[in-house]
């Protein structure tokens, strides 16, 4: 399939395989579509313009044998799976069958249960797995492969710069790259967004989450299940969440706004108050630390204005991992942009999905005031709920699912769930 656009896309497209795409000799290097970012959101986008039969090449600025700390995004959700099966079949299995897929989710208020619920095995695909983003990147990136993506590693972009009929992309030793579309999949401190003068808008909460990634205990392994309690009464009445993955669970513990970072946020810390939220067992099973704030923030296009540039994932927006929304909206977006450039409809892509992002920001919004409230109205609830939850059973289920805010727009505003 080729790119739609004008003679000169069809001439970029003509001298793509001219120039091989490692070469360090300095020359200009010429491809349809350069990905920028080779994270799950550009892993994706790449894969998803090879099922479009596009030729792409990604830049990537680390090494190819760089190491990726930490779970980070966990949850691949139902549609995030149908999405990158239609990239590559069986993708989507590949991924799940290694992945979690827990059936009960378990929410305490103050030490008490509120709600369980157990779901039954899925008869189908699963509704989501949870499994390490570094393993998620690792399907993705044989995926790539197999597919033919091209990847230049230890690739800098210093400088981008866009026409009415391309994009030039200047590398920080010296290399550069011209191509009729390119995408940026360079995360939060995008090089590509900032080259080309987009902002940000949005806000930083308070107070800040301690993550907590645990090795299972061979042989003495958690239940598998998600389980959120408000108020634990082990570790001075903050909330946490515990959410297993492949090989362990993360804990997630938020703090207050006048809490300390290394009272709570280093590794010497964490094995002082963790064997009140899991047990003992686990001081030498901690495999890495990390904290964040919560973050709303949204792009304020994502597109340059010649339509050649696409923002994608981080790129173009910044959610907390409360809801799962950062790399499964980042997906979404990668799905969207190959789509866009294949189909010619970069200004709908900005529309959709720019609409996308802000129905998530706003939702995770509405998280954070239930997870952080600042009005008294809003902890009488919860407190109620909690006291009326063995009576009243929606009084549980409320408690179960404000923490991660409403997950349905309107389809023509939204776009995809994600």
């Amino acid at each position: 399939m080729a790119v739609r656009g004008t003679a000169d896309d069809r001439d970029l497209e003509g001298e793509a395989g001219r120039d091989h795409p490692h070469a360090d000799d300095g020359r200009t290097h010429v491809k349809p579509v350069v990905v920028v970012g080779a994270g799950p959101v550009g892993l994706s986008a790449a894969l998803a313009l090879r099922a479009r039969e596009l030729p792409v090449l990604l830049l990537e600025s680390d090494p190819k044998d760089r190491q990726r700390p930490g779970s980070r995004a966990l949850f691949v959700h139902r549609e995030t799976l149908a999405l990158l099966d239609g990239m590559r079949p069986g993708l989507a299995a590949e991924i799940s069958s290694y992945g979690r897929t827990w059936q009960t989710r378990r929410t305490l208020y103050r030490g008490r249960e509120v709600y369980s619920r157990t779901f039954p095995p899925p008869s189908g695909p699963p509704p989501f797995t949870s499994l390490r983003q570094v393993d998620t990147e690792r399907f993705l990136r044989a995926a790539c492969e197999r597919a033919g993506v091209e990847f230049v590693w230890d690739a800098r972009v210093r400088d981008v710069r866009t026409t009415p009929t391309g994009v030039a992309l200047e590398g920080a030793d010296g290399r550069e790259w011209k191509c009729a579309y390119a995408v940026a999949a360079d995360g939060a401190r995008s090089v590509v967004r900032g080259s080309l003068g987009i902002t940000m808008e949005g806000t930083r909460g308070e107070g800040f989450h301690v993550v907590v990634d645990v090795a299972d205990i061979p042989g003495a392994e958690l239940p598998l299940e998600r389980v959120f309690h408000y108020e634990h009464p082990g570790v001075g009445g903050r909330s946490v969440m515990r959410v297993p993955f492949t090989g362990g669970f993360q804990i997630d513990l938020q703090c207050r706004d006048d809490d300390v970072q290394e009272e709570f946020g280093t590794e010497e810390t964490v094995r002082k108050w963790l064997p009140a939220v899991v047990g003992e067992g686990y001081d030498d099973r901690v495999l890495w630390v990390s904290t964040y704030r919560f973050l709303r923030k949204v792009a304020d296009t994502f597109t340059d204005r010649h339509r050649r540039v696409l923002l994608v994932g981080e790129a173009a927006h910044l959610f907390p991992p409360f809801g799962a929304r950062g790399m499964n909206s980042g997906i979404a977006d990668a799905a969207a942009a190959a789509e866009a450039i294949a189909t010619g409809t970069v200004e709908r892509f900005d529309q959709v999905r720019r609409s996308a992002a802000l129905f998530n920001s706003a939702a995770a919004g509405a998280a954070l005031d239930h997870l952080r409230p600042r009005r008294l109205i809003v902890r009488v609830k919860q407190r109620t709920a909690a006291a009326l939850a063995p009576m009243l059973p929606w009084c549980g289920s409320w408690l179960e699912h404000a923490p991660y805010g409403p997950r349905r727009g309107a389809a023509a505003v939204a776009g995809r769930t994600y």
